[in-house]
């Protein structure tokens, strides 16, 4: 599947393999949704979710279920694996917005910014938890937004 984002570094062999086993694993293969980068700092993640036999609706577009499905658990990894073994990260809540039917492949970009992870472990230091809402956007080539989501998570420092 073509990239329709630009690569900001290479993919590491670590993350590649993540991506190949995670694209494999039944849960998410059921999805429709095919990762195609992930960055070695796993701030940055790229999907594809095309249109297939597998996806497809009664009225021949992207079933909602797939798009939200696809999307689900990449913001809760990317923070896993950056705030690592000490902290505690789990899905709350979502909320997705369909704006306009997908007759195509969608894209979707995740990106983690270090202002982001800095600030999150400095409120986990003085807060028993918090929850943040992370937005991301299904688009087409062109960039029209067909859906947009936020996902609430929940973070916490795990105790000594």
């Amino acid at each position: 599947m073509q990239a329709v984002f630009p690569r900001p570094k290479p993919e590491s062999w670590q993350t590649r393999l993540f991506r190949y086993a995670m694209n494999l694993t039944p849960v998410y293969f059921g999805t429709g949704g095919v990762l195609t980068y992930i960055a070695p700092d796993w701030r940055e993640v790229h999907l594809a979710l095309p249109l297939s036999w597998r996806t497809r609706n009664y009225v021949g577009t992207l079933f909602g279920g797939s798009m939200y499905a696809a999307l689900d658990p990449i913001y809760m990894l990317m923070l896993i694996k950056n705030l690592g073994p000490g902290y505690v990260v789990w899905d709350k809540a979502a909320c997705i917005q369909f704006k306009r039917p997908g007759r195509q492949t969608l894209y979707a970009r995740f990106v983690l910014r270090e202002e982001e992870l800095v600030y999150v472990r400095r409120l986990a230091e003085t807060q028993p938890s918090l929850e943040r809402v992370y937005p991301v956007e299904l688009v087409d080539r062109q960039g029209q937004v067909h859906a947009f989501c936020e996902k609430t998570l929940y973070i916490r420092k795990k105790s000594a």
